[in-house]
């Protein structure tokens, strides 16, 4: 191979490096997204707050009966 050949390839690679960082400046979006903690605190719960429904109760006060039209329906699988 001519030196003249080698100068020219070398020249070429170096300019299509040159092209491709450019593209990835140019239009700047990371090759691979971020990756973000999603931390969910769970706290203890509360028997007393969430069973309630009057201040007089010493125990969890429930209802007798519940109506079931107003629960979500069970999906289908």
């Amino acid at each position: 191979m001519q030196p003249g050949n080698m100068i020219a390839n070398l020249f070429a690679a170096l300019l299509l490096a040159l092209v491709i960082g450019g593209v990835f400046l140019l239009f700047g979006g990371p090759l691979w997204p971020q990756r973000h903690a999603q931390m969910i605190v769970l706290l203890p719960i509360d028997t007393m707050a969430t069973g309630s429904v009057r201040k007089a109760c010493i125990e969890p006060c429930l209802p007798a009966r519940f109506d079931l039209k107003l629960a979500p329906a069970r999906p289908q699988g």
